[in-house]
């Protein structure tokens, strides 16, 4: 009797780019063992939260000494495909999406951001940090077929056509940044990051602290 397929909680796996950016910065220092309670003060996350995480992924430790680090990245980055590179498309180069191509951490890790698409004159046939800015309406001859991510920054009332735009040309994975509940297949990943919510959310939570 085949055995049933375990469900990896979300949460545990957005967790991996965390404990895999920590460990490098380990490995950095010249640590070359952590325990799950040496990752659980670093990282603020209760032991036990991380050793199930690790479980879920077969990631072991060793009785005395904890988790290899070298080996930790190792397993870590295979799992985030930082084995091979990913390539993502940015649509929308005003300043979140400036910032993306900015962002320093995007240059040293998978997905590459290969290209971005715009409408602003300015920046169309310009490159920003190294990446060329095409106009929108250049899409369908410029997107490559190696690119399998799609970063959305651009108005909401642009969102979902777009995206219909861009899972047609082969596109695989969505991260969306607009406040628009994007409609998608099935087989595309979609993650949705509403900044604006997030920041509402903390503000309550500030807000109910118990005194």
């Amino acid at each position: 009797m085949r055995k049933k397929a375990i469900k990896i909680p979300n949460a545990s796996i957005k967790r991996l780019p965390m404990y895999y950016e920590y460990a490098k910065e380990l490995k950095e220092n010249g640590t070359k063992f952590i325990s799950s309670s040496g990752l659980s003060d670093a990282l603020k996350i209760d032991s036990a939260i991380i050793r199930k995480d690790f479980s879920y992924f077969q990631i072991k430790g060793s009785k005395g000494n904890g988790y290899n680090v070298s080996r930790l990245i190792r397993l870590l980055g295979k799992l985030l495909a930082e084995d091979k590179e990913t390539k993502a498309a940015l649509i929308g180069v005003g300043h979140l999406g400036t910032a993306f191509l900015k962002y320093s951490l995007l240059k040293r890790n998978s997905p590459k951001i290969e290209m971005a698409f715009d409408v602003d004159p300015k920046k169309v046939g310009k490159e920003i940090d190294g990446v060329p800015v095409y106009h929108i309406n250049e899409i369908n001859d410029r997107l490559k077929p190696d690119v399998t991510v799609a970063i959305l920054t651009v108005p909401v009332a642009a969102a979902q056509l777009i995206s219909d735009r861009m899972i047609d040309l082969g596109v695989k994975g969505i991260l969306n940044f607009t406040t628009a509940r994007l409609s998608v297949p099935d087989q595309i990943k979609l993650h949705q990051i509403d900044l604006a919510a997030e920041l509402q959310t903390l503000i309550y939570f500030i807000n109910n602290l118990p005194m």
